[in-house]
């Protein structure tokens, strides 16, 4: 099917004699055009490379399904960009340039397959009212969660988001310490490691708001089972009761041509189909970019929204930092991403009412689905009954669909990367996503789907699936369809990520590694470009 709106290229402008570059930006996800928006804004001279011939990375909307419909094929919910710093620092600029969010009261809800559910809103007060209904005390538990992240915002987000090599990070700690103490700021490191299972099953009685939260955690590449995913959990709740989950009108690809009309309106500059071959380096230094073809660009700065095995495997050639070099081989990519998108001739009608305008509905029994879905994932595995994943978009975004008719985006967060077998034994694999097994899972997602929607195949106009490979094929920074950069577990996150060893700053002066598969990780916050940006003077 036919693009959306293409992306215009404003400036396709090669290097001017005489006229260098600030900054070159290898890749233009979120982080690369929040570098981007940031330097240019600051006034630097910033060249953005894309390899592929589109601009945006995983923000990328088509007609995937019919003439008419419009679908985010991947990235869709913009809630951490537009509650992150990049967010404040860029949403006027943005908003003149033709960035639009639309919202819904109603974020997100759990459908449960016995046909319970319950809907989060933007009211605190409804939310606790609801949850003490379900179990006296679960809402004032809630309010408590959310509370707590909210009296320790400055602390955790600087923590979660900020530079944690920086003199201001060590500032908020010796205040954490002042405030605190040495042994109660330990109590509550300690606590903030808890594992989402642990949380929800010793703090809310009701298992549907345990069923609320607990498929939240796949969506921060983690389990309930994983190290800190209560508080990631917690974040959540905290984000979507306070801003909800908002798209972009005309899809996630309009926010790209936003940040395209800005980066240029400040003089920088773009170019699609320039796979940068090398990253050049003399005497420790970065002196520019090689691209496949042979052509040079020089610069004295390189951002690079690469994964850790493009960088060291593949754009440093000849270049030899054994300890990197060493920690690639060990560097860990999470669960695959599967994406489904379905075009109808009509609204779906859901067996629990009250779902009609909810952004984001979770189909899964609770807890402990979500943790065998993720398990018999990371084991290699076509789960048996896959956590989904449901987005309404054309309730927020009425341009999404023909009038009267709708669009379904499905995420399923727990697909293999490398195939085993099928949990159910009943879809027949190799070690590798084909279109066979693609449209087979694809089956099984739609006959979940269909028991959670009344009549589903009378509206079912077309369907449009994407494997973990399929994802990978579009984006080179998905390895097996990870959209997150790389595990997220503690050893491979804050400090840690990407290497253990990783000292803030890459070893060559000049070279500044972003992405996902950087602090702060995953998700549309942008905050590795932006805090590059400013390290940079932004």
């Amino acid at each position: 099917m036919g693009d959306i709106a293409p992306i215009p290229l404003m400036s396709f402008t090669l290097k001017r004699a005489g006229m260098g570059f600030d900054h070159i930006i290898i890749g233009s996800g979120i982080n690369g055009l929040v570098a981007a928006a940031m330097l240019s804004k600051a006034g630097k001279r910033v060249l953005v490379l894309e390899r592929n011939n589109r601009l945006g990375g995983t923000l990328r909307t088509e007609q995937a399904t019919a003439p008419g419909f419009t679908h985010d094929v991947m990235a869709a919910t913009w809630v951490l960009f537009m509650t992150s710093p990049a967010g404040a620092a860029l949403g006027p600029d943005l908003a003149a340039h033709g960035m639009e969010y639309c919202h819904t009261p109603h974020p997100t809800a759990v459908l449960r397959p016995n046909g319970e559910a319950l809907v989060c809103t933007t009211d605190q007060a409804a939310n606790i009212a609801a949850w003490n209904a379900l179990a006296p005390g679960d809402g004032a538990a809630h309010a408590r969660d959310v509370g707590g992240i909210l009296a320790d915002a400055p602390f955790l987000f600087a923590l979660l988001g900020g530079d944690l090599w920086s003199w201001s990070t060590a500032k908020l700690l010796f205040g954490q310490v002042r405030k605190r103490g040495l042994r109660g700021l330990a109590a509550w490191m300690g606590s903030a490691l808890a594992p989402a299972r642990g949380w929800l099953e010793t703090t809310y009685q009701s298992p549907l708001v345990q069923a609320l939260w607990a498929p939240w955690v796949l969506h921060c590449g983690l389990t309930p089972e994983s190290t800190y995913s209560a508080q990631m959990g917690k974040v959540i709740a905290f984000a979507v009761e306070a801003a909800g989950a908002p798209v972009i009108k005309g899809g996630s690809g309009a926010a790209v041509r936003a940040f395209e009309s800005l980066i240029s309106s400040k003089g920088g500059q773009f170019r699609v189909n320039a796979d940068v071959d090398e990253i050049l380096v003399r005497d420790g230094r970065v002196r520019g970019v090689r691209l496949k073809g042979g052509e040079e660009i020089a610069a004295p700065s390189v951002l690079a929204s690469v994964t850790p095995g493009q960088l060291y495997g593949r754009l440093l050639k000849g270049v030899n930092l054994p300890e990197d070099q060493a920690a690639v081989k060990t560097f860990r990519h999470g669960r695959g991403n599967f994406q489904l998108h379905y075009a109808l001739s009509g609204e779906p009608d859901w067996i629990a009412p009250g779902l009609d305008k909810v952004a984001l509905i979770h189909l899964s029994d609770g807890i402990d689905a979500v943790s065998k879905s993720a398990n018999e994932a990371e084991r290699g595995l076509f789960p048996e009954t896959p956590t989904i994943c449901v987005g309404q978009p054309h309730r927020l975004d009425p341009t999404r669909a023909p009038e009267g008719k709708a669009v379904l985006w499905l995420q399923i967060p727990d697909a293999p990367r490398v195939i085993k077998g099928d949990a159910a034994g009943e879809i027949a694999t190799g070690p590798d996503w084909s279109d066979a097994t693609r449209e087979a899972f694809a089956d099984r997602i739609e006959a979940i789907l269909s028991r959670h929607i009344k009549d589903f195949a009378s509206i079912r106009l077309a369907r449009r699936a994407y494997s973990p490979a399929d994802l990978q094929a579009m984006n080179m920074n998905l390895v097996g369809g990870d959209p997150y950069g790389g595990s997220c577990t503690i050893d491979q996150f804050f400090l840690w990520r990407p290497f253990a060893h990783s000292p803030g700053a890459c070893p060559i002066k000049g070279l500044h590694h972003i992405g996902a598969s950087t602090h702060p990780g995953p998700g549309l916050g942008g905050g590795s470009g932006f805090n590059a940006a400013k390290r940079l003077g932004a």
